[in-house]
C-alpha cells in the first residue's frame, strides 16, 4: 500500500513544501529527513534516510531523544557527559547515604528527557520529620507534634462542606513529608443569589445550599418567570466553589 506524508515528530523532510504535492507515493520510495536539535536519527547522524515499506515508514521513530548524562554531585561519575538516546536506561550509583528520589535506582531517556533527573538526594532513612504542613480549610485530625519519626503517617480532615482531593494521609519519608491533600470550596447557593436571577431549586427548598465539586443543581423560573439563559444553563454543576446561574425575566 502507499505511503502519506510522513509526519516526523521532532524533525521534517528535506524539501518538505516541495515534495508534499506527490504524497502518497509507493513501497520502495526514500526521502531525506532532518531531526530537530535535541534529537537525532536511529543511525547517530542528525540527517538519514526515510523509506517507504508494505508496513509503513521505516525507521517507524525517525527522530530519537538526546540525552546527555550530567555531573553528579553526591555521585560516582563514569557516565560524566556520555550521550544517550531515547529507550536507554542507565543505573545510577550515588555515594553512601545518597539516592535517586523515591529509591529508585535508575534513570531512562524519554522522549522528554532523563526520567527521572539523575540527582543524588539525602536519603538517611532515619532522619525525622517535623510538624506536617498546613492545609486551607482543613487540619490534621490529630494534634501536630514538633517531631515525627521516620514512616510515621498523619490523617487530615476538611472543614464542613469542603471536599478532600488526594490522600488523607501523608506519610514523613526522608525527613519530607509526602504530598498533602486540598479541600476543595464547596459551592453555596444562597437565596439572594437566587432571588436576584429570578430562579428557585427545583425539588428543594429555597434555603442557602450546599454543593461539592461535580454536583449538579436544577433550577426552575420562578412563578411568572421565563429562562433568558439556555435550557443547558438551568442544570448548574459546581465547580471548585464557582458556578454560573442560569436567569429567568
Amino acid at each position: 500500500r502507499p505511503c502519506h506524508f510522513p509526519d516526523i515528530k521532532h524533525g521534517s523532510l528535506y524539501y518538505e513544501s516541495m515534495r508534499r504535492p506527490y504524497f502518497p507515493v509507493p513501497v520502495g520510495k526514500y526521502f531525506s529527513y532532518y531531526c530537530d536539535e535535541s534529537f537525532e536519527t536511529p543511525s547517530g547522524s542528525y540527517w538519514d534516510y526515510i523509506h517507504c515499506t508494505q508496513d509503513g515508514w521505516s525507521p517507524a521513530v525517525p527522530c530519537l531523544r538526546k540525552c546527555y548524562f550530567p555531573y553528579l554531585e553526591n555521585g560516582y561519575n563514569e557516565n560524566n557527559g556520555r550521550k544517550f538516546v531515547q529507550g536507554n536506561s542507565i543505573e545510577v550509583a550515588c555515594h553512601p547515604g545518597y539516592g535517586l528520589r523515591n529509591e529508585q535506582t535508575a534513570v531512562n531517556c524519554t522522549e522528554n528527557g532523563w526520567s527521572p533527573t539523575p540527582r543524588c538526594i539525602h536519603v538517611n532513612s532515619s532522619e525525622k520529620c517535623g510538624p506536617p504542613p498546613p492545609i486551607s480549610n482543613g487540619d490534621t485530625k490529630s494534634f501536630p507534634q514538633k517531631v515525627y519519626l521516620p514512616q510515621s503517617t498523619v490523617e487530615y480532615q476538611c472543614q464542613s462542606y469542603y471536599e478532600l482531593q488526594g490522600s488523607q494521609y501523608v506519610t514523613c519519608s526522608n525527613g519530607e513529608w509526602s504530598e498533602p491533600p486540598r479541600c476543595i470550596n464547596p459551592c453555596i447557593i444562597t437565596e439572594e443569589n437566587m432571588n436576584k436571577n429570578n430562579i428557585q431549586l427545583k425539588g428543594k427548598s429555597d434555603r442557602n445550599y450546599y454543593a461539592k465539586t461535580g454536583d449538579t443543581i436544577e433550577f426552575m423560573c420562578k412563578l411568572g418567570y421565563n429562562a433568558n439563559t439556555s435550557i443547558l444553563s438551568f442544570q448548574a454543576v459546581c465547580w471548585e466553589g464557582i458556578l454560573e446561574y442560569p436567569r429567568c425575566e
